[in-house]
C-alpha cells in the first residue's frame, strides 16, 4: 500500500471507531478498531460490499461461537473446531474476504467465561459492527476517490511516454535497452489503467441523467484504453522488428515514419478534444485527410512492395507485422474520435467540467 488518500483515511477510521465504542460504552472498543481496519476499501461501492458481507460473516463467526460454547464449553479445541467450521461456511458461501474479521469475531465472543455470555456476545459483535459502519462513513465522507480523474491522468500520462518512444522508434534512433525497460514499464502501467477503469466503473450515480452521462463516458474510456493499447502494439512492434525496419528501401521508411507522425499527432488531438481544449471551429478532416483514406494508402504499399520485391530481394513479412498494427491502431483512433463527438454533441455542458478537473 503506497503513502496515499486510503493510508490516512485507515488511520482517521480507526480513530472515528474508537470514539464511537468509547462514546457508546462499549466493552473492549479495540475490536472496534480492529473492524475499521478491514473495513477500509478503495471506493465507496466495495465499502458498501464489505459492510454487506462483514455482517454476514460476523453472524456467521458469533453464531457459530454462541453454539459451540453453549454445547461444549469454552475450551481451547473446541475454539480450533469451531475455526474450522466458520472457515468452511464461508468458503461455501464465497464470503473469502470477511473470514478474518468473522474469525475475531468468533474468538472475541468465545473468551467470555462468565454468566453475562450472551449479553457480551451481542456486545462484542456490536463493537465490531460499529467499526465497519465508522470505517464506510470515513471513507464516504473524508476525500472520497475521483477515480475518473485518475483514470484519465493515468490514460494520458501513459500515451504521452507511448508517442515519445514511437516517435523516436520511427525514426530508428531508440536505444533498444532503454526501450525494452520502457516496453516493461508501460506493460504495468496498462495493468494499473484496468484497474482504475474498472474502479470507476463501480463507482454509483444517484441521479439518472448524470447515471446516463457517466454510461457514456465509460464507452468513451473503454475505447480510450482500447487505443491506447493499440499504440502500444505499435510500438512493441516496432521494437521487435527495428532491425527489419532499418534495413527497408528508404522510402518505406519515410512512408511509415509520416503515417506514425500523422496518426500520433491525431492521438493527441484527440486527448484536447475530449477535455475541451481545441477550438470549436478545429477542421479535423482537413488535418488529416492525408491518411482518412485507409485503402488508398494500403494500394500503395501493396504497388511499393511489389516494386521492391522486383528491385531488391527483401522479405515483406515483417513489414506486414508493422503495417496491421499500425491499421488497427488508426481503425481505434477513428472509433474514438466518433465516439467522443457523440458524448460532446449529447453532453456539451460537461466539456467544461472535465478541462477543470483534468488540467
Amino acid at each position: 500500500m503506497k503513502l496515499g488518500a486510503r493510508v490516512f483515511k485507515t488511520g482517521i477510521a480507526i480513530v472515528f471507531a474508537l470514539f464511537i465504542a468509547n462514546l457508546l460504552d462499549l466493552p473492549t472498543a479495540v475490536f472496534a478498531g480492529i473492524a475499521a481496519i478491514f473495513a477500509i476499501q478503495p471506493s465507496i461501492y466495495r465499502s458498501y460490499l464489505t459492510i454487506v458481507e462483514q455482517l454476514q460473516g460476523n453472524l456467521i463467526g458469533a453464531t457459530i461461537a454462541v453454539l459451540f460454547t453453549l454445547i461444549f464449553g469454552p475450551q481451547l479445541i473446541i475454539v480450533g473446531l469451531a475455526a474450522v467450521i466458520v472457515m468452511t461456511i464461508m468458503l461455501k458461501l464465497g464470503l473469502e474476504k470477511s473470514m478474518s474479521l468473522a474469525l475475531v469475531t468468533m474468538i472475541a465472543v468465545m473468551e467470555v467465561k462468565d454468566d453475562a455470555f450472551l449479553t457480551f456476545a451481542l456486545l462484542r459483535v456490536g463493537t465490531i459492527l460499529v467499526g465497519v459502519l465508522a470505517a464506510f462513513i470515513v471513507n464516504l465522507v473524508f476525500m472520497p476517490p475521483k477515480y475518473e480523474t485518475k483514470l484519465f491522468q493515468a490514460i494520458h500520462q501513459a500515451q504521452d511516454e507511448i508517442i515519445r518512444w514511437t516517435r523516436l522508434a520511427g525514426r530508428q534512433v531508440s536505444e533498444h535497452t532503454a526501450m525494452k525497460k520502457s516496453l516493461s514499464k508501460l506493460k504495468e502501467r496498462l495493468i494499473q489503467i484496468d484497474q482504475l477503469y474498472l474502479l470507476f466503473k463501480e463507482e454509483r450515480s444517484y441521479f439518472k441523467k448524470t447515471s446516463a452521462a457517466k454510461a457514456r463516458r465509460l464507452v468513451v474510456y473503454r475505447q480510450m484504453v482500447a487505443t491506447t493499447r493499440s499504440s502500444y502494439d505499435v510500438l512493441k512492434r516496432l521494437h521487435k522488428f527495428e532491425n527489419e525496419l532499418i534495413n527497408l528501401p528508404e522510402h518505406f521508411r519515410m512512408m511509415i515514419q509520416e503515417r506514425l507522425e500523422s496518426l500520433l499527432v491525431y492521438h493527441e488531438q484527440l486527448h484536447l478534444k475530449f477535455v475541451g481544449k481545441l477550438k470549436a471551429d478545429f477542421d479535423e478532416d482537413e488535418t488529416h485527410s492525408e491518411f482518412i483514406q485507409r485503402q488508398e494508402v494500403m494500394n500503395i504499399f501493396v504497388k511499393e512492395i511489389a516494386i521492391t520485391n522486383e528491385e531488391e530481394e527483401f522479405s515483406s513479412y515483417h513489414l506486414l507485422h508493422v503495417l496491421s498494427s499500425i491499421l488497427n491502431y488508426e481503425e481505434q483512433l477513428e472509433h474514438l474520435d466518433t465516439l467522443i463527438t457523440s458524448y460532446q454533441t449529447r453532453y456539451e455542458d460537461e466539456e467544461n467540467i472535465l478541462e477543470d478537473e483534468f488540467y
